[in-house]
């Protein structure tokens, strides 16, 4: 077996550093723009007398590069063809976000809010396999920033579990026009203080638990009922994350993504993408940790000896870069392997190993930041160095990306036989 990067594939990697370095990292050194990724980033980022939520300055950076990579052709890589696109795969999608990652943090690539000048666009893939023709017409306008639609799936009391949901939708007509009024509330919806959608995942029929029964909805997000409870203060600043309550809702039928009852097909289209892309992110992150650490070493010399002489300081880097390089043979054929399959195929047959690469990308990331801070001593443990942002970021992915223990149970499902083929 070949397990050689294709040559167009390492051509292109080539093609986006001379992007990079070319469009990219002046404007990131333009108007003092590298306080949102020196020892200031946080402040810089963080409107904290407006909710904790991200200043207009720093999201403005972020679209500003996103049109620069638009116009070279670049952001749209993972998108069909159709919609200007390249058809990336999962496969190419991988090895870029890692790739982009290992170069610690900058305008090309930030891992706090998916920015990157290779998008990353779950929802446009969920528009194109699910969604009407006047659905799909909003693609071009979502990656362009027209619109904004967030994902509304998570709970206050069910947090991952999303078959005990209790949002829920009753069909009604109001006005002689036909539709559904929701009710509920969701967590985490990303985005919301931006938002011109939101896609709201609520129970329309069965019973708490049941698989069936949930249907998705493209809901404007001014409709009267959608109110922004709270933004919720996290780990790491600012924070786009509110707790949305939906009382009374009403929204006519085109208001319907995908099937009714079937919601939940729209929901694993989208984390699988992003979960196995994270993971690929996760891991360039932690490679960024363990060769800037094998760096230092070499470099440092207390009481006149160079700390990469310590086996104390050797062997833990070994372990972290050991499970790095099996991590991404995983991560890579499992990638490739959900090109070959379809949706309902990766949930049946594939979705133990996401599961796998996602959650211990996560962990992995995290040691490999904390040994990052050990290794440089007091300045890796002040911000004038990436790591404690890089440990935040990702310690707050073990915990909300699924989190690590619905990971862990997916696996376990597989593994123990109650889940996995001819258990759908």
């Amino acid at each position: 077996m070949d397990f050689s990067l294709p040559a167009d594939l390492v051509a292109y990697l080539g093609e986006l550093d001379r992007f990079i370095e070319r469009e990219i990292k002046p404007l990131e050194q333009a108007d003092d723009n590298i306080r949102f990724f020196d020892h200031r980033r946080e402040w810089a980022r963080t409107d904290f007398e407006n909710g904790g939520l991200p200043r207009h300055e720093w999201e403005a950076l972020l679209r500003k590069a996103k049109d620069l990579a638009d116009a070279a052709g670049h952001l749209r890589f993972p998108v069909p063809k159709q919609y200007g696109g390249k058809d990336g795969s999962n496969l190419w999608m991988a090895v870029i976000r890692e790739h982009f990652a290992a170069k610690g943090l900058g305008l090309h690539n930030d891992l706090q809010n998916e920015h990157s000048v290779v998008g990353n666009f779950p929802v446009v893939t969920m528009l194109d396999r699910y969604g009407r023709d006047d659905q799909k017409a909003m693609i071009d306008g979502s990656i362009r920033g027209k619109y904004r639609i967030t994902f509304g799936l998570t709970e206050p009391h069910h947090g991952s579990d999303a078959t005990h949901m209790e949002t829920r939708a009753v069909a009604a007509t109001r006005d002689n026009v036909k539709g559904w009024i929701i009710n509920g509330e969701k967590m985490w919806t990303t985005g919301m203080h931006v938002a011109t959608h939101c896609a709201l995942f609520a129970r329309t029929s069965g019973n708490d638990g049941d698989v069936r029964g949930i249907t998705c909805f493209l809901v404007p997000a001014k409709s009267p009922g959608v109110r922004v409870e709270e933004y919720m203060w996290t780990f790491n600043m600012p924070t786009d994350h509110p707790r949305v309550s939906f009382t009374d809702v009403f929204v006519p039928e085109d208001a319907l993504f995908g099937e009714v009852g079937r919601g939940l097909s729209l929901a694993q289209c989208f984390v699988h993408q992003n979960r196995i892309r994270q993971a690929a992110s996760s891991l360039g992150a932690a490679v960024y940790c363990i060769n800037e650490s094998v760096k230092y070493a070499r470099e440092r010399k207390p009481f006149g000896k160079a700390l990469a002489e310590n086996q104390a300081i050797q062997f833990p880097l070994v372990e972290l870069a050991t499970q790095a390089e099996m991590l991404r043979l995983l991560i890579r054929k499992t990638a490739w392997e959900m090109d070959q399959l379809n949706e309902e195929q990766i949930e049946r047959t594939l979705s133990d190993r996401v599961s796998m690469c996602n959650y211990w990308a996560n962990r992995l990331c995290c040691e490999a930041a904390d040994r990052a801070m050990q290794v440089h001593g007091g300045m890796g443990y002040s911000r004038h160095k990436p790591f404690e942002h890089i440990y935040r970021h990702h310690r707050r992915y073990r915990i909300t990306e699924g989190s690590e223990e619905i990971q862990m149970r997916k696996v376990a499902g597989f593994l123990f036989g109650y889940m996995g083929p001819g258990k759908h």
